[in-house]
């Protein structure tokens, strides 16, 4: 177990990385709102200033679940845990798969605020947080055990230092996967080829959500 200890830190962190590329992929989670943006203002300034609104409100997001995360892990038996939200992504997951909701067309004229806001409710709507539950309870983010120190007040210090990196790179993942396609789509491919042959994202997410959830139940049924 110690001679794999490096191999058991580094992957949560590449998991992280994967899964906001996968969010960044995803056009729900802004980069088709960017170039439409662009389209219209026909400007490439635009489509890049557009994203990093919506890379705010998807980090309050993926923020939120991350503190519930790391706090409820203080109080709470971390099997009892992982069968709750194994529970909750399965449940999500079905739901999209039986909603299969599509994002609803709004106005165009937005700012900052606006677009924060609509990226929040869309990768909260859109269960991205919930996503991240499996790569967070390996992290020793809020670990009572993994927080023993010199001093009282450096446990708590570290998990905000933890929980913000979790953020920050997950965020910055899926900026730059969601840029470089927005950029891309808007400068050589246009959006016509998303009528032609773009992959059904929407059902991949939800059989993503499922799966985070049956992921979650392997270690618990190693107990």
């Amino acid at each position: 177990m110690g001679s794999g200890g490096g191999e058991t830190n580094l992957w949560p962190w590449l998991a992280l990385v994967g899964l906001g590329a996968f969010h960044g992929l995803n056009p729900a989670m802004g980069w088709l709102f960017s170039v439409a943006l662009g389209l219209q203002h026909k400007s490439r300034a635009r489509v890049l200033w557009s994203l990093l609104p919506i890379a705010v409100g998807h980090a309050v997001s993926i923020a939120m679940v991350v503190a519930l995360v790391a706090s409820v892990r203080r109080v709470v038996d971390l099997d009892a845990l992982r069968w709750t939200a194994a529970a909750v992504l399965i449940a999500f997951g079905l739901y999209r798969l039986a909603a299969r909701h599509k994002p609803r067309a709004g106005g165009m004229q937005v700012g900052f605020a606006d677009l924060t806001v609509w990226s929040f409710l869309m990768a909260t709507g859109h269960g991205a947080g919930l996503m991240l539950i499996p790569v967070m309870l390996r992290l020793p983010i809020g670990d009572v055990h993994a927080a023993h120190t010199r001093w009282d007040g450096l446990p708590v210090t570290a998990d905000v230092i933890g929980a913000f990196l979790a953020v920050a790179v997950h965020t910055l993942a899926m900026l730059a996967v969601a840029g470089v396609i927005a950029v891309v789509v808007y400068e050589w491919v246009g959006l016509a080829f998303l009528r032609r042959g773009w992959i059904n994202l929407d059902l991949l997410w939800a059989v993503a959500l499922f799966a985070a959830g049956a992921l979650l139940l392997v270690p618990a049924l190693h107990v």
